[in-house]
């Protein structure tokens, strides 16, 4: 068996796993409920099993139920279970209000999502505790120090534990590499290798059955989505312009506004409650603060968020980015940034048109012309609309570097699509219950800290980044 091989079992398993657990807890929901299987009530659950079995899977794959790393923790394999399980409660009763099976008990639905999440939990963490010891994956990296330093850690490949990872500098001989090739069973390189070298490594790992994982630079990024054509005897590839096209750009601005419209009349009521106690904490201080960004082609807009600092709170301090502990945000404004309550005025600037439900975080232009000065692609940004969520978002962390954060928001913008918009805000759900990705701590330029009353940014310095222990 390969490695590969061994990867896609782990998946189907866990995939099949999860499809019975849903099953047994429908199952556990009739008999807690009726003692008995009531004909009528039975014969609506068979009717509708194939949704539940479809949807379920659905929200399995969206949330990635199949993907567990020997960095996740209880309370991870938890809080993505609970979002799944909610996510196929609600579209189960939406399926049997459809399909007019209305002799299928919410009482039972609901039981069964508690039960659910039980028997996932239970499940994951057994099948994590029986094969995370499996040690079958040795690693080659390959780039220079400062790359690889950053990526040693990240390199858990799904269900191993013990995972051996061996680095090269970037400047080594083929033979070199050749050589501990042999050994591996993956590779990774960096973006600081020579696209001579990325050719010889890709070539010999292909000739070995290896597998290769590519760090991708703007230029490996830019050849995505090109097209393939002779030009008489020759075949050539067509690099398309970076940016989305205009029929993508109209399906995505009427998908915004539809979106948008039901958006604010669902959480209309949260947005009273916020406003409430924001203004009850401090009656003197505003609710909604607005700062200025640049939106598509670096285009300026008032951004919209609820207040979550006290009022004129650079007074005494000046400029400076908000830290993890910052006193100066207020005891609601902390729940508002940890929850991202405070972004939801922003729906607002998406009914405006200066923003996108998905899409780049917008920033300031102070950070935006001094990271291009460092990336000079990090402008490609901003030829799509700023979005509330964003796919750095949702699979970067806050502390995520800068660099990290911009791949895959060009990745983003060169493979838009509807169904990846969709995808992104189920995922955001997701962001709201995850501390790593929700709170800041050790802010830097490019990760939308979101700080108030800074208006002038010339006088702040680039924060240094944080040494990652290995």
């Amino acid at each position: 068996m390969t490695n590969m091989e061994g990867s896609r079992n782990h998946k189907f398993i866990l995939i099949l796993g999860d499809l019975a657990c849903l099953l047994a807890a429908y199952v556990s929901a009739f008999y807690i409920r009726y003692l008995d299987f009531p004909g009528r009530n039975w014969e609506a659950f068979i009717a509708l099993l194939p949704w539940i079995l479809l949807i379920g899977l659905f929200f399995i794959s969206v949330y990635e139920l199949y993907s567990l790393d020997r960095k996740h923790s209880i309370s991870d394999i938890v809080r993505k279970i609970l979002v799944a399980v909610a996510m196929m409660t609600f579209f189960t009763m939406a399926a049997s209000y459809l399909f007019r099976e209305f002799a299928m008990p919410r009482s039972v639905v609901v039981i069964a999502s508690v039960f659910a999440v039980i028997l996932m939990v239970s499940f994951k963490v057994l099948y994590l505790k029986l094969t995370r010891g499996n040690v079958i994956g040795k690693v080659l990296l390959i780039g220079n120090e400062n790359n690889t330093a950053k990526l040693i850690d990240k390199i858990k490949h799904p269900m191993l534990k013990g995972t051996k990872v061996r680095h090269i500098q970037e400047d080594a001989t083929i033979e070199q590499i050749d050589y501990y090739l042999e050994e591996s069973d993956y590779v990774v390189l960096c973006t600081d290798i020579s696209k001579e070298t990325k050719s010889q490594v890709i070539y010999h790992a292909m000739e070995r059955n290896k597998v290769v994982y590519v760090i991708p630079t703007l230029y490996e990024l830019l050849l995505q989505r090109a097209t393939i054509t002779p030009l008489e005897d020759t075949l050539v590839m067509g690099v398309k312009p970076f940016g989305v096209t205009w029929d993508k750009v109209f399906v995505k601005r009427v998908f915004d506004l539809v979106s948008s419209f039901i958006i604010l009349v669902v959480i209309s009521p949260v947005l009273l409650i916020v406003s409430i106690i924001v203004k009850l904490e401090d009656p003197k201080g505003k609710v909604i603060y607005s700062q200025e960004r640049l939106g598509k082609y670096d285009k300026p807009f008032t951004i919209y968020k609820f207040r979550s600092m006290v009022s004129d709170a650079e007074n005494s301090t000046g400029p400076i980015l908000a830290t993890s502990n910052d006193d100066r945000i207020t005891k609601v404004g902390k729940f508002i940034r940890s929850t991202r309550l405070d972004e939801l005025p922003q729906i607002f600037n998406v009914i405006k048109g200066d923003m996108s439900l998905v899409g780049p975080r917008p920033e300031r232009e102070f950070f935006i012309k001094q990271l291009s000065q460092k990336y000079y692609h990090y402008g490609y940004r901003n030829r799509v609309q700023p979005g509330i969520t964003g796919y750095a978002q949702v699979m970067g962390k806050y502390s995520t570097q800068v660099d990290d954060k911009l791949r895959f928001d060009l990745y983003y913008i060169r493979n838009y699509s509807l169904w990846l918009d969709i995808i992104i805000l189920l995922k955001t759900f997701l962001v709201i219950f995850d501390k790593t990705k929700a709170e800041g701590s050790d802010d830097k330029p490019g990760t939308d800290t979101g700080n108030e009353d800074e208006k002038d940014k010339s006088e702040q310095k680039e924060k240094s980044r944080s040494k990652l222990n290995v």
